[in-house]
């Protein structure tokens, strides 16, 4: 047995993880004083480097400090601990200059204002008193300000503006919060807010503040530059405002986010339960999906119209907090609308010349700063479960640039993601960096921020991808921008939408991909391998392949991806597939003009521009259509969420499930024509709508159970991934996993990865930088 060191010892730490942007330096500082020992702490490439001296007993009791009590904001993924001579330091412990070393560290995202800086900007007697820019070591910005790795002051969007005196003090002192803390300013030498606008009187700092809360009482529209982008903000309990943002914007009937004052304000307007509460309040701080008090207090019918959930986040900028004022600042609205700052279908804008160009006619007034922002970054979205857990729907601000941890390695790749709510993601070894929602492919703006968003990502990671992934829908602007990526020099290798998909939850929950899954991939579109619409699949997959085992049975989309503004006629091509008749009084029918009925049978009947779709999101909109719940959408989804709301408040009222035909050989084909004459025997039997909907989720959701039961009978795999668009409905996913578990099953469901196109890239990375070089096109 060794004999324990008498003498100093002197040891060597590498820590990884998200360890730069989070005070970890500081705090090893202050670890280090408080344990006694001699040595230095530094940035590197690498993540943090740490050299200690002093007695064993109190080395030892640093490091299992270190690794047990990191800063709130820090996240340790591995310590590399090596021994060393003892040099006989007898010196202060301190912090050394960064080192260009290469390398990767992680950058923690941006965060929301911590309690100590809230209560600082509140004190009238604090120097950073109403300073919209207090930050210190535990909150503020990191991605959106970052410009390059390691993090430091040099490498921020804060490099123009030179620390005063008294905060060059505070960023020296070990003792102080915002020792080495980058974005740390105050208002003497920080960032600067404007408020510009047509008849608008110019203003700056608190006037501009003040000014932009008397706008938005009096019911105008004010663009408001946060931390990833702008917002468009209007007061939420006017429904004149509310009504004019909506008709500038030409959001059609697409629910606003809401930000509240603060949580008795969101208290108010919606039921909230304790793991909602925590999501608000978090450090994050999304958009959280709840249900709307009925009535939902002063709220605008406008807001959310026709839904049974509102999207609340609560104010995570010191000039949010401002904007709705401090005690003893006049009165103003408590809720606000906060819509991304951009014109419909285009990127968040981000430059202070850009947004007043590009929100011009939409915005009244423009209330800017001068701080500028490196990486655009919308909010983040989710919903929180009845267990507890999160369905992250969108993830950015708050979570970007985060890293997921990978089961397998995986070469350096970048994978693109797909047309709608694209977000690419890079990847290397056991890591995968997703960068923020982009948004729907449309327009070059929206591929000019996805090029940004990689390059970004590249700097922060120094990841030199290898190999592109990207959808095989030929026409996709995203597969076009991996070509143009991947050019002569790199290989490109095309992923099946629904594979991808499952992937992407296999990924998430952490499978090597050594055994396949049952994936249950439900969503609007994607191209399938029979060149046709695919959308409702179970597949055998793993990582390098997957087989069809069973799918919708196909009907045609009339119109293409033109017809799927119109439920009304999806319905009717679902009910022509089933042999059904168009009943004249179905309101599917009634909806549509007697021209429109006749051009829609004629094209159904020579099979003229309706390629045949096994989409289970078409399904939901033509079930909406023949429930009688919608028949034109306005945006996507819109049909699919009306039946869900209408579903939730039949819920419990029985427990009748539509049935589902199952017939084929080796690849099943879930027939729905046995659904569709049930629903239309209960219409004729005048069954409210919200039963309807009921039974046909519950339909859906035991058809699922019962073709798992058959594929585990034929392979026997235990293991379900449900995956795709349509789980982002709540009350479906929640069904289906409570039947499944009952049979027995193990059920993946998305957590921190979106089940829509937002968490595509993820399985396109698994599944392509996991296949064997040949396999690469």
């Amino acid at each position: 047995m060794t004999a324990p060191a008498t003498g100093p010892v002197r040891r060597r730490l590498t820590v990884h993880g998200t360890v730069q942007g989070v005070g970890f330096r500081p705090y090893v500082h202050r670890l280090a004083a408080e344990t006694g020992l001699a040595g230095f702490v530094g940035n590197t490439g690498d993540g943090v480097l740490i050299e200690v001296e002093g007695p064993a007993a109190e080395v030892a009791r640093f490091c299992d400090l270190l690794a047990h009590r990191p800063p709130p904001l820090a996240t340790v993924t591995r310590v590399a601990h090596e021994e060393l001579p003892a040099t006989g330091a007898a010196g202060p412990f301190a912090i050394r200059s960064t080192e260009r070393a290469s390398g990767r560290t992680q950058l923690p995202p941006d965060t929301a204002t911590c309690a100590d800086c809230l209560r600082e900007l509140a004190d009238p007697g604090d120097r950073r008193h109403r300073h919209p820019f207090v930050t210190c070591t535990h909150c503020g910005p990191r991605f959106t300000i970052a410009t390059g790795m390691p993090y430091d002051r040099a490498a921020t969007t804060m490099a123009g503006f030179p620390m005063c005196p008294d905060c060059a003090r505070e960023y020296g002192d070990p003792a102080d919060r915002r020792f080495h803390a980058q974005p740390v300013a105050c208002p003497g030498c920080g960032p600067r807010l404007t408020l510009t606008g047509p008849g608008v009187r110019p203003a700056r700092d608190a006037d501009a503040l003040a000014a932009a809360r008397q706008l938005l009482a009096a019911g105008r529209i004010v663009a408001v530059k946060g931390l990833g982008g702008y917002h468009l903000a209007c007061d939420a309990t006017d429904p004149r405002a509310v009504a004019t943002l909506r008709e500038r914007k030409e959001r059609g009937g697409k629910a606003f986010a809401v930000m509240c004052a603060d949580l008795p304000a969101a208290e108010g307007l919606a039921v909230l339960t304790p793991a909602e509460r925590a999501a608000l309040t978090g450090p994050r701080r999304p958009i959280v999906l709840v249900r709307r008090r009925t009535p939902a207090g002063d709220l605008a019918d406008q807001v959310c119209p026709g839904s049974p959930h509102l999207g609340i986040m609560l104010p995570y900028t010191p000039v949010h907090t401002l904007l709705f004022g401090l005690p003893g600042d006049p009165p103003g609205p408590r809720a606000l609308v906060m819509t991304s700052g951009n014109r419909s279908g285009e990127p968040i804008v981000t430059d202070d010349t850009e947004a007043r160009a590009r929100l011009a006619g939409l915005a009244d007034a423009w209330l800017a700063h001068d701080r500028p922002i490196a990486a655009p970054c919308d909010d983040s979205l989710l919903r929180v479960r009845p267990d507890g857990t999160e369905q992250v729907l969108r993830r950015s601000r708050g979570y970007v640039p985060r890293p997921v941890r990978l089961p397998v390695p995986v070469r350096p790749a970048l994978a693109v993601g797909g047309d709608l709510k694209n977000v690419p993601c890079l990847g290397e070894g056991d890591l995968a960096w997703f960068g923020p929602h982009i948004g729907d492919m449309g327009d070059l703006a929206t591929l000019d921020a996805a090029r940004r968003a990689e390059r970004q990502l590249s700097r922060l990671t120094h990841i030199t991808p290898g190999l592109i992934a990207a959808d095989r829908h030929p026409g996709y602007h995203s597969t076009g921008w991996a070509r143009r990526r991947a050019g002569a020099r790199l290989p490109l290798r095309l992923v099946q939408h629904h594979h991808a998909h499952i992937a992407s939850a296999m990924a998430e929950h952490g499978l090597d991909g050594t055994t396949p899954v049952i994936g249950v991939a439900f969503d609007g579109t994607g191209y399938g391998d029979d060149g046709t619409v695919w959308g409702g699949e179970i597949l055998l997959a793993d990582y390098t392949g997957y087989r069809r085992f069973a799918h919708l049975a196909p009907a045609p989309l009339p119109g293409g991806d033109a017809g799927v503004a119109n439920p009304c006629r999806l319905a009717l091509a679902r009910l022509w597939a089933a042999g059904l008749p168009w009943d004249p009084e179905l309101p599917s029918v009634t909806a549509c003009s007697p021209s429109e009925l006749t051009l829609l049978r004629q094209q159904l009947d020579r099979r003229v521009a309706c390629v045949p779709t096994s989409s289970m999101g078409r399904l939901f909109d033509a079930v909406a259509s023949l429930a009688g719940v919608c028949h034109r959408a306005g945006y996507e989804a819109q049909a699919a969420l009306e039946l869900e709301a209408a579903a939730l408040d039949a819920r419990g009222a029985d427990a009748v499930a539509y049935p589902f035909g199952l017939t084929g050989g080796a690849t099943l084909a879930c027939d729905p024509a046995p659904m569709l004459r049930a629903l239309l025997a209960d219409r004729r039997r005048r069954t409210p709508a919200p039963v309807l909907a009921a039974r046909f989720h519950r339909g859906v959701a035991r058809a699922v159970t019962e073709i798992c039961r058959r594929a585990r009978g034929a392979t026997g795999l235990g293991t379900v991934a449900l995956t795709g668009g349509v789980f982002a409905n709540a009350l479906l996913e929640e069904t289906c996993t409570t039947l499944l578990r009952a049979d027995g099953f193990r059920v993946l469901r998305h957590g921190e990865v979106p089940p829509n196109d937002g968490g595509l890239a993820l399985g396109q990375l698994m599944a392509a930088a996991t296949a064997p070089h040949h396999e690469t096109e």
